[in-house]
């Protein structure tokens, strides 16, 4: 029998380099996967510390990890907070 072990992205996550490295990445390799990014946010949170993460961006700790888990569905203002509380900017150029 195999034995798994669970893997969680948020424990590798340790420096803001890395975070936004990461979610660069998400946006870079799947820009349309709206699901994706926000679960690469909620993976960010955790590795923050989602309290501190609810708290700076004015939410509540449950609306954060409903809006960014598996099934979330987070309005951009909410991605935009949440970018905010995180310390990571979006940037636009041309495709």
């Amino acid at each position: 029998m195999t034995s798994t072990v669970s893997y969680d992205v948020s424990e590798q996550l340790r420096t803001p380099e890395e975070m936004a490295a990461y979610l660069d990445a998400w946006l870079e390799e799947a820009p349309d996967d709206a699901t994706g990014i926000a679960r690469a946010l909620g993976d960010i949170a955790r590795a923050k510390g989602m309290t501190q993460v609810a708290r700076d961006a004015g939410l509540s700790r449950e609306s954060l990890y409903k809006a960014l888990g598996e099934n979330g569905n987070p309005t951009f203002a909410t991605v935009l907070k949440v970018a905010r509380a995180l310390g990571v900017r979006f940037h636009a150029q041309v495709a």
